[in-house]
């Protein structure tokens, strides 16, 4: 297909609003229940612009972007509200239509007056494809968004060019771990330090954590017991037309009751720690609880250092929900 036939397919699109609208669901692991959905967009079905990728650059590459976002939006908003469906929407919007300086403000927060959704329900979820040099007037845009209501996620974190800047300025609610350092965490030591380091941060920081991308039980194992509690992924539900209910039996949701699983105490020995994983040969991890029996660090079985007894300090894989 010729540039020109898919600026043609483009410009019918968005005379149309033929924007097909899919949500996938975030679960909240602790409450057992749909957190919210992510709203994510699609071409006709006929159309050489089904496939997001290909709409989003031929409409970046004509300098409409922003009118398609736009159509995006309103199409997710009136789907998600029609369907009534429970938790946050999150909508998917790049800094380039953020900053576009001819969009007319105010144009999502009538549109959800219309469809009857609060801003306290919708999610600026930030998309970085291209880099971002001026954080200063992002940072004023966002600013807009949180003063009618809105909260704020930076997506694919540890993928884009500065998205450890965007974070410490924007100081987002919801940080989306880019799903490279979720594929296959369970056997990949390195990827969970990196983990661990993010949900040190996002402590710190009051922001929630929701890692996307799970596709495999031992994935989602290893998160609960790191402590993530918001998650997302082809496990737990695929993107489809119709967004799922806590009605609904919640696919791929693993209960790890901690009164199960066995914890050690911050003075535990080496010994005491070799024993217990001994004992529990299907663990990876141990989490370490404080003299109030609040759970405060996990150690992990491939971490231990040479057999000695040692004390047991703190260990940074910590996530306390805000």
């Amino acid at each position: 297909m010729t540039v020109a036939e898919q600026l043609s397919a483009l410009g019918a699109i968005l005379a149309q609003r033929s924007i097909h609208s899919l949500f996938q669901p975030i679960m909240c692991l602790s409450e057992q229940r749909v957190f919210g959905h992510e709203a994510l967009s699609r071409g006709p079905s006929n159309s050489p612009l089904h496939s997001p990728l290909n709409l989003f650059t031929i409409a970046r590459q004509a300098g409409r972007l922003t009118e398609l976002e736009a159509a995006c939006r309103e199409s997710a908003c009136r789907r998600f509200s029609a369907q009534q469906l429970q938790g946050k929407l999150f909508l998917n919007i790049s800094p380039e239509s953020l900053l576009e300086p001819h969009y007319p403000s105010g144009l999502t927060l009538k549109l959800l007056e219309h469809v009857g959704l609060p801003p306290s329900r919708v999610v600026i979820e930030l998309t970085e494809h291209t880099p971002t040099d001026d954080f200063q007037l992002l940072s004023n845009a966002l600013h807009h968004y949180r003063d009618m209501g809105f909260s704020i996620a930076l997506d694919d974190l540890g993928a884009g060019y500065s998205s450890l800047r965007l974070w410490s300025e924007l100081r987002p609610e919801y940080v989306k771990i880019d799903r490279h350092f979720i594929d296959g965490i369970h056997c990949d030591p390195l990827k969970r330090e990196f983990v661990g380091s993010i949900l040190q941060i996002a402590r710190a920081s009051k922001a929630q954590v929701i890692a996307e991308g799970i596709e495999l039980a031992e994935e989602l194992t290893v998160l609960q017991e790191m402590g993530v509690d918001l998650v997302q992924g082809y496990l737990l539900g695929r993107p489809q037309e119709l967004g799922v209910r806590d009605s609904q039996p919640l696919p791929g949701l693993i209960h790890v009751p901690t009164s199960e699983q066995p914890t050690v105490r911050l003075n535990a020995t080496i010994g005491q720690l070799l024993e217990l994983f001994g004992r529990h040969q299907h663990l990876d991890a141990l989490q370490v609880v404080d003299a109030d029996g609040r759970a405060c660090g996990l150690i992990y079985r491939d971490a231990l250092p040479v057999p000695a007894y040692s004390r047991v300090n703190p260990l940074p894989q910590v996530h306390h929900r805000p």
